[in-house]
């Protein structure tokens, strides 16, 4: 049987995979099993931040497997230790939590915030505000904190204690957490799967400004816009906010599993032992991979993300086809005038891998791909949006 037909038979249907199986890669470039070759503008949805097969990526998961590949939260690793020391010295932030993905570090941003409220005020402060067309999560507790009725059917009941803001709106906001009493408010500040939408910095400072007068937490979900991938190590430093919770995954651990959920000085004492915890959270080898990453993110490589950024914008922003660019750094949202997905079909042909993101073709190539092959894939979409 093929690749795909053993998938087909075998793996839950819960995808709606593009005809490709993919074999191999390296850098930017992806190979399938019939040998044709394409330019990745997806990375695995903002996961490998360097590419595939990342040499110095590599060499750092390699050498931790030889050492030790897992071992239980019961005892100290180093990889853990000096991942958690690089993310708090570098965001400001105190402590961390590993777990194994983007929905995992909001399950734990969202038990944090509720717990802060019931140790600091008793019950009934645990109504969490989030904003229309976010997304936090395929859990059941992260779809609730979804704001798209979309997600809210056939799964439920879904948890309780959430409501909806409208985007860029702070009386909206503020209305809807005092009428909730709510504990905290949880915001991307570049909407992804809602259509790349950034949000206004007016708003986000507002909020920001609300949410510290009223002993209200502000966690950020950095689970896609973290990394590197907005132009900065973490979006929200573009938008001058200090929150209480930040969580991320995706291009954190550049290729494997790895989420994390990082507390400030209101919320750095929250978790107690017990009270929260994961098997594989902080694995050995994962947290070297992701150790690899960050300490990759310098200025240098932020400054040319932001400079590639300018040239896609600039170069499809006038493009035939294009309605708008939406975006920040290398997260990019393109409403055209055709259908997205019959845009992204066009350009696999020709050999750049696309995505989309509500109506609109989604951009999240390698921080890291070349100018070289940025202007191909770019000329490739012109030509297929037209």
């Amino acid at each position: 049987m093929s690749i795909t037909s053993l998938d087909n038979t075998f793996v839950a249907s819960t995808y709606g995979r593009f005809p490709i199986e993919l074999s191999h890669g390296k850098g930017a470039k992806l190979v399938d099993t019939n040998g044709k070759e394409y330019i990745d503008m997806g990375t695995g949805i903002a996961v490998n931040l360097f590419g595939v097969c990342d040499d110095e990526w590599n060499a750092a998961v390699k050498a931790q497997l030889d050492k030790l590949a897992h071992t239980s939260n019961l005892y100290y690793t180093e990889p853990c230790a000096k991942l958690a020391e690089i993310l708090c010295a570098r965001t400001g932030m105190k402590k961390v939590f590993f777990s194994n993905s983007g929905a995992e570090a909001n399950e734990c941003a969202i038990k944090t915030a509720r717990r802060y409220s019931f140790k600091k005020y008793g019950d009934g402060r645990s109504t969490i505000v989030t904003l229309k067309q976010s997304f936090h999560g395929r859990t059941i507790t992260t779809l609730a904190a979804t704001g798209q009725d979309s997600f809210h059917t056939e799964f439920g009941p879904f948890t309780e204690g959430f409501v909806y803001a409208d985007a860029n709106d702070i009386n909206s906001v503020i209305t809807l957490a005092e009428e909730n009493n709510a504990c905290a408010v949880m915001m991307e500040l570049v909407q992804g799967e809602g259509g790349v939408m950034k949000l206004d910095e007016a708003f986000v400072t507002a909020v920001a400004d609300f949410c510290n007068k009223n002993d209200i937490l502000l966690i950020i979900d950095e689970v896609q816009t973290g990394n590197g991938r907005t132009g900065s190590l973490y979006a929200y430093e573009q938008f001058g906010i200090i929150p209480d919770i930040v969580s991320t995954a995706k291009g954190l651990g550049g290729g494997l599993p790895i989420g994390a959920t990082m507390f400030g000085t209101k919320t750095d004492d929250v978790l107690t032992p017990g009270s929260h915890g994961s098997t594989f959270g902080g694995n050995p080898v994962c947290c070297a991979g992701a150790y690899n990453i960050i300490s990759r993110i310098d200025d240098k490589l932020l400054s040319d993300v932001k400079a590639k950024s300018e040239y896609i914008f600039n170069e499809l922003g006038s493009a035939d086809g294009i309605k708008s660019v939406s975006g920040m750094g290398l997260m990019i949202g393109l409403e055209t005038e055709k259908d997205a997905k019959e845009i992204v079909a066009l350009c696999r042909e020709k050999g750049v891998l696309v995505l989309t993101a509500k109506t609109k073709v989604r951009l999240l190539p390698p921080l890291n791909i070349t100018m070289e092959e940025l202007t191909k894939a770019v000329n490739v979409i012109k030509e297929c949006i037209k």
